[in-house]
């Protein structure tokens, strides 16, 4: 999941961002996170990925409270997130670790054929 990430967010976040090491030094996981230069008090998590040896283990569910304990700090009160409504697995995790659905977009239309999915607006109230 890492290649799927832009260098960018982590060179522009990476006070807000997240990294976990397996214990050989490899990637066992990461967070890109950062606050809403918009909406004071609100941040927002754009990509969490954790390698397939970790799922299952909490490290999910450990670098979503990590990020959100450090936002608290910063004075954030509201995380919020989005994913694919064809994601469920994704919903599921998010609202097993305190996420609402907060409500969904329709796929864009573009010539007739759906561009993108459909995406499902999710916040966790700190």
């Amino acid at each position: 999941m890492a290649a799927l990430l832009p260098s960018l967010f982590l060179e522009h976040f990476a006070g807000t961002s997240l990294v976990a090491e397996e214990d050989d030094g490899g990637l066992a996981g990461f967070l890109v996170g950062f606050d809403s230069p918009d909406h004071p008090g609100e941040a927002y998590v754009h990509f969490v990925g954790v390698s397939p040896t970790q799922r299952g283990t909490g490290l999910g569910r450990a670098l979503h409270d990590a990020f959100a304990d450090a936002a608290r700090l910063r004075g954030i009160t509201v995380i919020r997130c989005v994913t694919s409504t064809q994601n469920t697995a994704s919903v599921a995790f998010h609202t097993s670790i305190g996420f609402e659905v907060e409500g969904t977009d329709e796929p864009v239309v573009v010539d007739g054929v759906d561009d993108v999915s459909g995406h499902v607006r999710m916040v966790r109230r700190l």
